[in-house]
């Protein structure tokens, strides 16, 4: 059992020497090597842990988006919440852990800048990475429909608002460069307080 702890200790430290070799480096000229050298190990032992650089870039992302999906899924369970409390609740979480997160950020949105220059769809990209949060917001705003506190509501339109509102944050993070998205959790929860008139 401990090697397992360790294995996965070490795990933690290589991600979090390689998201600072990402942020310095950007996606694109971060390499295998660079990043092994700045874990101060050989490449043949990051082999152990990671295939290549970018196994280590998507097992962060996984890491982050699980993390939010935990946090997300029991807030969406917490009966003790209206729909209207849940949902806003949701989104101060996302754009909470998006804060805290913001490096990670700006090497993903690095990463979505270099792979547009090729051949493959960045929105498709983030879609498929998105799609769970998406779909836990939908049926927070569908369950607020079938009890009644939320009346006139597009689902599809109520998921587009509040998820771009999380799109906002990130903007606002990364590209603005601004510490805090509180004024968007704030417009977050004046949308979803619309959204029960």
């Amino acid at each position: 059992m401990s090697i397992i702890i360790e294995h996965d200790k070490r795990r933690s430290e290589i991600l979090q020497k390689a998201l600072e070799v990402f942020i310095d480096e950007g996606f694109e000229d971060t390499t295998y090597q660079k990043i092994a050298d700045r874990c101060g190990i050989t490449r043949t032992t990051l082999y152990m842990y990671f295939k290549n650089k970018k196994d280590i870039f998507n097992y962060s992302i996984k890491q982050l988006l699980s993390d939010v999906e935990n946090d997300v899924v029991a807030i969406r369970k917490d009966k003790k919440l209206s729909f209207t409390e849940r949902l806003t609740k949701i989104v101060s979480t996302v754009i909470d852990r998006l804060e805290e997160n913001k490096n990670l950020l700006s090497v993903i949105l690095d990463y979505l800048r270099y792979i547009a220059k090729g051949e493959t769809d960045p929105d498709y990209r983030v879609r498929k990475r998105t799609i769970k949060l998406r779909h836990i917001l939908a049926q927070v705003v569908i369950d607020g429909i079938r009890t009644g506190e939320l009346k006139n509501v597009n689902v599809k339109a109520a998921d587009d608002l509040l998820y771009g509102l999380i799109e906002s944050a990130i903007y606002r993070l990364v590209v603005l460069k601004r510490d805090s998205a509180a004024e968007v959790k704030a417009a977050a929860a004046v949308a979803v307080q619309m959204l029960a008139l």
